[in-house]
């Protein structure tokens, strides 16, 4: 039995709109937030990286496809890993079409520390299409803070350093792989990194979470409580997230 309260049309259509007067505020307020997002300053990017795609070697000119933006998914998968991480495979799945987004000049595209054979061997099995590429031996996850190895590069995971993490008790963010979400633009020659974001700022990108949200049952799960979608109804269903 689920608990909830039967009532009249009338005292539900009440209930909705008092409902509905916090849900506009809620979008009042994202309104603001994005309209705050677009006047973000910008840094340009000094680096040349150089990532592998299926052709090989690519620049991070080369991701945006001809387009003038470019949103980079931060996936999780470790070079040691067999397989990505499931919380990530949960948040592609919610991609859709991409060529409403291409229309807008945008590119869509994801990008893991995996080597590339390892990326695109998961791909296949997972029956995507959106493009992905390795940065496998270069510096890009450790500057946008998704791979964190205090050898490497100092500690940082949603604009917090390794102390506010400790203090915060995040110590699960001290080292390895990250999930995060970074986008670009071209700028006459220039690429101006424009925006990133971590955590819960993912959220908006996960259409489950937001489909089952207007839904008595709500989510149900944690986000490493999904399985990868092809293991649903099998042995394997379970939390996978490294």
């Amino acid at each position: 039995m689920i608990d909830l309260k039967v009532v009249s049309r009338d005292e539900w259509v009440d209930a909705r709109k008092e409902l509905l007067d916090h849900e506009k505020e809620i979008t009042r307020l994202r309104d603001r937030a994005t309209a705050l997002r677009r006047r973000l300053p910008a840094v340009a990017i000094e680096k040349d990286y150089s990532l592998t795609g299926p052709a090989g070697p690519v620049r991070l000119a080369d991701m945006f496809e001809g387009r003038r933006q470019l949103i980079v998914y931060h996936f999780m998968f470790d070079p040691e890993w067999a397989e990505g991480c499931t919380s990530c495979s949960l948040l592609v799945d919610n991609f859709g079409h991409l060529v409403h987004l291409h229309a807008g000049d945008t590119t869509l595209a994801v990008v893991s520390r995996a080597p590339f054979p390892s990326v695109a061997s998961f791909k296949s099995r997972m029956g995507w299409r959106f493009p992905w590429y390795s940065s496998h031996g270069s510096d890009f996850n450790y500057d946008f803070h998704v791979t964190n190895d205090p050898a490497v590069a100092p500690v940082e995971y949603n604009y917090k350093d390794a102390t506010t993490l400790e203090a915060e008790g995040l110590t699960h963010h001290l080292r390895g792989e990250q999930h995060g979400l970074s986008v670009f633009v071209h700028d006459g020659d220039r690429i101006l990194h424009t925006y990133s974001a971590y955590g819960r700022g993912l959220e908006t990108m996960l259409n489950t979470y937001n489909y089952l949200d207007l839904t008595p049952l709500g989510r149900q799960r944690y986000v490493n409580e999904f399985p990868h979608h092809d293991t649903y109804g099998t042995d394997a269903a379970g939390c996978h997230c490294h």
